[in-house]
């Protein structure tokens, strides 16, 4: 039995998938395709045990304003964490994969690391196992060894592995790796056969990954190396040192070692396999009418041919008349339409509202914390009126304001709240008011969310507007909720 540690890597923005995906919540954390995320089907996919492989808890890596996001997430579906490493600033992958190495070396040399993204498709598990079965030979043998997906169309949004012999489902050596196509390029890879889809999934053992890096990314080993070191853990939490960090380069994991690297081994992959980097990858892996219509429970298609349709808002009905290979997504506050063509376009869409300082090319109305998430309904020069939402158990710090005062009603279940010296529980349909400056936390003592409406009133009602004087997540003054 192979014991596997999973890698899990999540810490991405996901911009080709706006206006779903954005900066303060991308797309690994959002429902794409069913009722779990895609952090978390890559979770439950790399966990239990299968024929000849027992999964171990999964190290994640990912950035302070993810981490109880990923835990709330893995509760959910009832899987345990191992190490959660908080990366100070994005890197890329080369550093994030060579911090969960040392991290695993530390404890066994030989621990054998499935590297993954954590916003991949994958529907056939089993398949995906017996793929990963087959690479443990190869790894047995000190070699690096990655996941290639076998080829179906000329794409030109992925990079290539050249297979440096026939492929026999087995590990394969490769000739070498090939940088994004063009569509003539692609075209001819495709019917030459030695091609596969670099699917950016790795297979190796600790010491073998970390060997690598000592001699052909000497670079990035002792920025972080030592940002491990001098981590802190943190409310359960390994965060990596933040001065140590910042000496790390910016570099893919492809190209600080892999592309150097000699006597790399692929194992094929021929099963079903998605990254979902664009619009147009969403419309391929979704389920379609006679007429090549993927439309989501929201949406309406008419006279519509090979289009996208998607609503993620309960209250906006999208309809489409007459579209030939189209995108059209509708959310909240923003909506995309654009041809299927153009889908590796979107991220220009983020590009040209952040010149325009546009709250819309990061974050969404709905913001996510620790203890639940607030969306904004109505935002005056003098007002705001909120939605919130606190999870069984949470609360928010305890907290004051200097401009606005608070008036709290109950919706949903039932909430502890804290007023200067006063506690009391405040049911649905009842309401309590905060004075401005009074010291004040709400709490969700109950077993399901609790809601309530909040108004403020006051000369600003900014989300900076806050002192807290405690806090069960360690956030620090001005933090937001």
């Amino acid at each position: 039995m192979h014991k596997i540690h999973p890698v899990i890597l999540c810490g991405g923005s996901g911009t080709r998938l706006w206006p779903l995906s954005r900066k303060s919540y991308p797309k690994q954390f959002t429902p794409m395709m069913g009722d779990e995320t895609l952090f978390q089907g890559t979770a439950l996919r790399l966990s239990g045990a299968t024929d000849g492989i027992a999964f171990e808890k999964p190290v994640i890596v990912t950035n302070s304003d993810f981490r109880f996001v990923v835990t709330e997430q893995l509760s959910r579906v009832g899987i345990d964490p191992g190490a959660i490493l908080i990366e100070p600033a994005g890197r890329n992958t080369a550093p994030a994969v060579l911090a969960a190495a040392l991290h695993l070396e530390a404890r066994d040399p030989d621990a054998i690391m499935l590297v993954a993204p954590s916003d991949h498709l994958i529907r056939d598990a089993a398949g995906f196992h017996a793929a990963i079965a087959r690479g443990l030979p190869s790894v047995d043998a000190g070699h690096l060894t990655l996941f290639g997906i076998t080829p179906d169309r000329p794409e030109t949004g992925y990079g290539y592995l050249q297979l440096a012999e026939a492929a026999n489902g087995g590990p394969v050596p490769l000739h070498s790796f090939v940088e994004k196509p063009d569509a003539e390029t692609a075209a001819r890879m495709l019917s030459d056969g030695s091609y596969l889809w670099n699917a950016g999934i790795f297979l190796f053992r600790a010491r073998d990954i970390v060997a690598a890096f000592e001699r052909l990314a000497a670079e990035v080993v002792p920025p972080v190396g030592a940002a491990l070191r001098q981590a802190e853990v943190d409310l359960g939490f390994l965060r990596l040192d933040p001065e140590a960090w910042d000496a790390a380069p910016d570099i893919s994991i492809d190209y600080a070692v892999m592309e150097k690297a000699e006597d790399l081994h692929v194992v094929p992959y021929d099963g079903d396999w998605s990254d979902l980097g664009g619009w147009d990858a969403v419309w391929r892996a979704s389920e379609m009418d006679d007429d090549g219509n993927a439309a989501g429970e929201g949406a309406t298609a008419i006279d519509c041919r090979n289009t996208l349709l998607r609503s993620d808002s309960e209250r906006l009905e999208l309809v489409g008349i007459g579209l030939d290979d189209m995108i059209a997504v509708a959310m909240k506050d923003a909506v995309l339409v654009a041809p299927k063509s153009r889908a590796q376009d979107v991220k220009k869409a983020v590009s040209a509202l952040r010149e325009k300082e546009a709250a819309q090319a990061e974050t969404f109305p709905l913001d996510h914390r620790p203890w639940g998430w607030f969306e904004s309904l109505v935002v005056g020069s003098r007002f705001q009126v909120k939605r919130i939402l606190v999870h069984p158990g949470a609360s928010l710090s305890l907290q004051s304001h200097f401009h606005r005062s608070e008036h709290w009603i109950v919706v949903e279940g039932t909430a502890r709240v804290t007023v200067d010296d006063e506690v009391t529980l405040v049911t649905e349909n009842e309401s309590v008011y905060i004075p401005l400056g009074a010291v004040h936390r709400m709490e969700n003592p109950g077993k399901v969310p609790m809601v309530l409406i909040e108004v403020q009133t006051g000369s600003y009602v900014g989300e900076d507007d806050i002192v807290r004087y405690e806090d069960v997540y360690a956030r620090g003054q001005g933090a937001k909720g």
